[in-house]
């Protein structure tokens, strides 16, 4: 279990460090924190590629398939250590649907709908840490689907948190299995990485998406 903790406690602490650095609502806004996170991602990208460097073959192994996403050594431990953080973190966002009704309208309409903007986006960002780091920490990096998925979700029930947030996970939870299906019976007895299956998929339709929304908005 040392590489799950290890990898849990390393995003938190990068997205902790992520918002103590961008410092949100002390004058600065989402713009700041983007380029923040973008800055803590390119350092964590090298602090990987060094120990990627220096590993072993065997931790090498491990180290590039784990990168790449996989639910190949999933077991039942690990679903029970996970289901606690996830429980937690659901219940925790499903009660601010409605703050996130309130953000959707812009901070300063949300401040004058008397919502505490500060407090509320440090618990956002710290159950939104808990559900990633868990998720990462025994699946590895799965792209696309936290990008692809919530879409796909506004389009069948709008823009509406209550049901959207909920929706979305489980959308995402039959993304994954539907994927990590056809990555292990296209090519047998070999199994493709669940990441690089996910993000063949989901560049191209995010891709769409972008495009879609474009043509909404060009006059």
């Amino acid at each position: 279990w040392l590489v799950p903790v290890a990898a849990f406690a390393g995003g938190a602490l990068a997205i902790g460090l992520t918002y103590a650095l961008a410092r949100p609502g002390k004058g600065s806004g989402n713009a700041t924190l983007l380029l923040v996170g973008i800055a803590m991602a390119a350092f964590c990208s090298a602090l990987i590629g060094f120990l990627t460097y220096i590993a072993s073959e065997s931790e090498l192994q491990s180290l590039v398939f784990w990168q790449m996403g996989s639910l190949a050594r999933a077991n039942w431990a690990d679903v029970a250590a996970v289901v606690p953080l996830f429980a937690i973190g659901v219940f925790a966002l499903q009660r601010l649907a409605t703050p996130l009704d309130m953000l959707a309208l812009g901070e300063r309409q949300a401040q004058h709908l008397g919502l505490d903007v500060t407090r509320t986006r440090r618990r956002l960002v710290a159950f939104s840490a808990l559900l990633v780091g868990a998720a990462v920490a025994f699946a590895g990096s799965i792209s696309f689907v936290g990008l692809v998925v919530p879409h796909v979700a506004r389009l069948l029930v709008g823009p509406g948190h209550r049901w959207l947030l909920p929706l979305s996970g489980l959308l995402g939870a039959l993304l994954i299995v539907v994927a990590d299906t056809a990555a292990r019976t296209l090519d047998p007895p070999a199994e493709i990485p669940l990441g690089l299956f996910s993000a063949a998929l989901g560049a191209p339709f995010f891709l769409w998406l972008v495009l879609q929304q474009r043509r909404k908005v060009a006059p």
